[in-house]
């Protein structure tokens, strides 16, 4: 096989990377130690008998076979990851004092998991769906997990209706089929979803694998500096080489014929050498700027204009290591907004807040309690006082369990409290769903406006309508009255798409 595709080569260049002095390390063992004696048969009552329960090799064996599979997670469930690291290139140490950033030239290893949202793990890499770009950051105090999409925005502003939308992204519950009545339907129903659909159908919704997209942390987080003064911030991560979209065409012809191609264009990119990098950057708003800004800077729907609040360079991330076992550590790599590192905190973006519950608890369920003990998870340092539960792997020892104690048992480190200063909240409880107001179109505007040429927009239309076309009527008025107050234009661009004034006058 003369291939030069290293994934479709793997098993074929794999070597062990060390072997053991001992001539028996080559042998097959249980996973409690003991010689297996016989691999190639069961052991049974003659050679037509039946197997007996003592079989202990065949018992281990079938009943590890059939725990093989953990719950695949409800979104994000196909993906690719790979291994590097992230150098600063600039200071910012004036807004943030995570040690992360402590210093030019300074290397954190990181891990990053590329994945579609709405699809099963077997899915196709090339469907219309967001990307998830999550990075865990490796830090001497503790793991940043830095977790986004490949689009500035997202389709709700309050986690409350997280699961409703990700329902209209499965499956029809009776017909276990993708019902596109579902999905429209909830879009047109919540407008605030516009910013992001324009995103999904436009060009980024295929990109062409995932060294050609961008990153961004989507969240507005705040920042911390050495002297306890913060920042609203949010991150970006930029391709360098270079943004690269694939035609509606092509994507359906790839989710035939190679349904993995995203997770192979990775790993043979890092395979030959050709090491994906992303440059990171970060946008700056103060607190005073917040308060006085005309929208909503925590509202997870908008973006912040560049004009206004400028990409600022930080350092650069790079993937230069393929996994060496998918499921351990692609699968069970878990990552969670709630993961942050002295001089990083949380800021009141409604999206971000319902994260910092969620992540933590579908991993507890899914992996385990203590999935943080895990090699591709677990920090460097881990002093506490959390013990038992499944699969605790690093139990801590004969520390004490309890605090406060007079034995030496971890304790707060004071040099930090600098890093989470008080703040004050005010304002009445209460449930707040603001209705869309025509100023809440004027970012969808501008997208139409002035960012996609006249190609991309006819794109985006022809792939709005292919969509929409297999909706009912009501649905497809409703979205074309949404539409239109993006702009007229792209309203009746639509309509025209749909025929739907001809399918009216037909209908008299």
């Amino acid at each position: 096989m003369a291939s030069e595709d290293k994934a479709s080569r793997q098993i074929l260049d794999w070597k062990p990377k060390e072997r053991a002095s001992c001539a028996e390390s080559i042998y097959a063992r249980t996973a409690f130690g003991a010689p297996i004696v016989v691999k190639d048969a069961s052991e049974t009552v003659g050679p037509k008998g039946p197997i007996l329960l003592q079989d202990a090799h065949f018992i281990e064996d079938m009943a590890h076979f059939n725990r093989e599979r953990i719950p695949e997670r409800v979104v994000h469930a196909k993906g690719a990851g790979a291994f590097g690291y992230f150098k600063v290139t600039h200071d910012i140490t004036e807004y943030c004092a995570a040690k992360v950033f402590e210093g030019i030239g300074k290397t954190t290893p990181i891990a990053v998991r590329f994945s579609t949202v709405g699809g099963e793990a077997g899915s196709a890499d090339t469907a219309r769906d967001p990307r998830g770009f999550a990075v865990k950051f490796y830090t001497e105090d503790g793991n940043w997990d830095l977790v986004g999409n490949n689009t500035p925005v997202f389709f709700i502003k309050d986690p409350i209706l997280f699961s409703s939308f990700i329902h209209t992204q499965k499956r029809n519950p009776q017909t276990h089929l993708k019902d596109p009545n579902m999905m429209w339907d909830f879009h047109t129903l919540r407008p605030e979803s516009i910013h992001q659909w324009m995103f999904l159908f436009g060009d980024r919704g295929t990109p062409d694998g995932y060294r050609h997209m961008n990153g961004y942390g989507s969240h507005t987080f705040k920042l911390v500096n050495r002297d306890g003064k913060y920042h609203y911030c949010k991150f970006h991560y930029k391709t360098d080489q270079g943004v690269k979209n694939l035609p509606v065409e092509k994507a359906d012809e790839l989710a035939g014929s190679d349904p993995d191609y995203a997770i192979r264009d990775l790993y043979n990119a890092i395979a030959n050498k050709n090491y994906p990098s992303y440059s990171m950057y970060i946008q700056i708003m103060t607190p005073e700027q917040a308060q006085t800004s005309k929208f909503n800077p925590f509202d997870l729907t908008k973006i912040w204009p560049h004009s206004d609040y400028p990409l600022i360079p930080v350092g650069k991330l790079v993937l230069d290591r393929n996994p060496e076992n998918y499921f351990a550590e692609v699968e069970q790599i878990a990552f969670n907004p709630a993961h942050m590192v002295p001089g990083i905190l949380p800021s009141p973006d409604r999206m971000l807040q319902g994260r910092l519950f969620t992540y933590g608890d579908t991993h507890r369920y899914r992996l385990g309690p203590n999935y943080l003990q895990l090699p591709v998870n677990c920090p460097y340092k881990v002093k506490n006082y959390q013990r038992d539960g499944n699969m605790a792997i690093s139990n801590q020892g004969n520390a004490p369990n309890y605090h406060p104690n007079s034995f030496s048992g971890p304790k707060v480190d004071p040099n930090v409290k600098v890093l989470y200063p008080p703040y004050t909240i005010t304002g009445d409880v209460n449930r707040y769903d603001e209705p869309m107001k025509d100023e809440d179109f004027e970012q969808p505007a501008a997208l139409w406006l002035r960012v996609l040429d006249e190609d991309a927009k006819t794109r985006l239309v022809n792939n709005l309508a292919g969509s929409l076309k297999s909706t009912a009527d009501f649905i497809q008025e409703r979205a074309v009255k949404l539409y239109s107050r993006v702009h007229p234009t792209l309203g009746s661009r639509l309509e025209k798409a749909l025929n739907l004034a001809a399918r009216a006058k037909a209908n008299l």
